[in-house]
C-alpha cells in the first residue's frame, strides 16, 4: 500500500479551514466563535507536531486559558496585536513577537483579540502521547487518548 500523497508546498492562507471549529464540549465550544484555524501540519502529514495558521476576529480568543502536562507550545504573531494572558498577567503582542509555553509548568495561557482588527498567528505544538490539559478558569480537563482529545470535568466526570 502506498503512502498518501501530500503537497510539497502551499500558500498557507489557501489551506482549508478546520471543519470543526472547536473540540471543546459546550458550553465552551461556542466561546471559540471568531477563531478560524488552518491545520497546516496535517496537510503535509506531520505526526510529531502540529502547526496551525489561526485568525482571531475582534473579540475572539485562541482557546480557553490552559496549560499542558507534556506538550510544548509556541506562537508567532503575523498580523494584529493580541493580548497574551498568562498566570503572570497580560501583555500585548505585535507582529514579529513570539512566545513559548513549556510543558509541565502549569502556567495557563491564551490569546485574546481585544482590538478592532483581525489577529493572525502561527501556533505550533507537539503531539506527545498521554498529554493532559488543565483549565484554571473553567471546570474542564483535557485528556489526549489515542491522538484524540477527550474532555471531562475537574472531578473526572464526562461532559
Amino acid at each position: 500500500m502506498s503512502e498518501p500523497t501530500h503537497p510539497i508546498a502551499i500558500v498557507a492562507a489557501d489551506a482549508p479551514l478546520r471543519t470543526k471549529p472547536s473540540n471543546y464540549p459546550e458550553p465552551f465550544a461556542s466561546q471559540m466563535k471568531g477563531r478560524k484555524k488552518r491545520q497546516l501540519g496535517d496537510i503535509f502529514g506531520l505526526t510529531n507536531f502540529g502547526v496551525n495558521l489561526t485568525r482571531l476576529v475582534p473579540g475572539a480568543m485562541s482557546a480557553l486559558r490552559h496549560a499542558h502536562t507534556k506538550q510544548d507550545e509556541f506562537i508567532y504573531i503575523l498580523e494584529g496585536e493580541p493580548t497574551l494572558r498568562t498566570d503572570e498577567g497580560s501583555v500585548q503582542l505585535s507582529p514579529g513577537m513570539c512566545a513559548g509555553f513549556k510543558a509541565g509548568t502549569g502556567n495557563g495561557h491564551h490569546l485574546v483579540n481585544e482590538t478592532s482588527e483581525d489577529v493572525v498567528y502561527l501556533e505550533i505544538g507537539d503531539r506527545t502521547p498521554g498529554d493532559e490539559g488543565s483549565y484554571p478558569d473553567d471546570d474542564l480537563k483535557a485528556l489526549l487518548v489515542e491522538g484524540q482529545w477527550q474532555f471531562v470535568r475537574k472531578d473526572g466526570t464526562p461532559y
